[in-house]
């Protein structure tokens, strides 16, 4: 693949992706509640399966691409510590300055910003959303289109029960069904972004593979541990939330395996 054909190929696969949330959102119509031990584990499969692909799909690359390049496995691991770390202090730093809504903890960032309480669940699901576009993005660095397909499958996947809990979330604090789904839906479309700008950082610049997809890792490993797991284990579901977790994990494996 040429560098144009892997730009295109990001902002369609994570264009795909984005679809889930769609699919997701529009389940508000036929759910209009979930129980806190079902969205717990909704959201813990999600969880799984974005672990999963950060470890098989974006660190691993990124440990095979270091080491090739540099020379050495020790420097592809210290390549990809260091990108790792820099994508998960930059989502750490945005969640410090933009104001966003937690589902259950509540508001988050610089409080004394008014906003509305809509864009506040907006941000938040939009510092969800990015980074997982951003991964689709570079997981077809050096043309590895399995790769960046499996990505795109599983990001899609999570991004079902993750659109459904969002949709119904908005749905309980006074949102119509309608209104509910449209913002759900509104915010994937922020993956294709994300897509377009993982694709482009890598198609044209080999020696900043290794660091794109380690920086990708990062970002996401910092949304499942500082937002899904906090948020699925304080109301008394934990051991439901970690095999949930586990499993999304399993499937996502086992896709990345068969696709790969």
């Amino acid at each position: 693949m040429d560098s144009s054909q892997i730009v295109w190929a990001g902002v369609i696969a994570s264009g795909c992706a984005s679809l889930g949330t769609a699919v997701g959102s529009l389940g508000v119509f036929l759910i209009r509640q979930l129980s806190r031990r079902l969205e717990d584990a909704l959201l813990s499969l999600a969880a799984g399966i974005m672990l999963a692909a950060t470890f098989f799909s974006l660190l691993l690359p990124s440990l095979e691409y270091g080491g090739a390049m540099y020379g050495s496995e020790m420097a592809g691991g210290l390549v990809a510590a260091t990108g790792l770390l820099t994508g998960a202090f930059l989502l750490f730093f945005i969640h410090q300055t933009v104001p966003h809504e937690h589902f259950v903890s509540g508001r988050e960032g610089a409080s004394k910003t008014k906003l509305a309480r809509i864009w506040l669940f907006v941000l938040a699901i939009t510092l969800h959303n990015f980074p997982e576009g951003l991964a689709v993005g570079v997981g077809f660095a050096g043309g590895e289109m399995a790769n960046g397909l499996s990505l795109a499958l599983g990001i899609g996947l999570q991004n079902i029960p993750e659109g459904l809990a969002v949709s119904v979330a908005l749905l309980s604090v006074g949102f119509t069904p309608a209104r509910a789904a449209l913002i759900g839906i509104g915010s994937g479309l922020v993956e294709p972004l994300g897509g377009l700008v993982g694709a482009v950082a890598v198609s044209g610049a080999e020696a900043f593979m290794p660091w794109a997809l380690a920086f990708a890792a990062g970002a996401m490993l910092f949304i499942i541990s500082d937002e899904i797991i906090p948020e699925t284990h304080q109301n008394g579901n934990q051991n439901v939330a970690t095999f949930s977790l586990l499993i999304g994990f399993v499937v996502m494996m086992l896709m990345d395996v068969l696709l790969g």
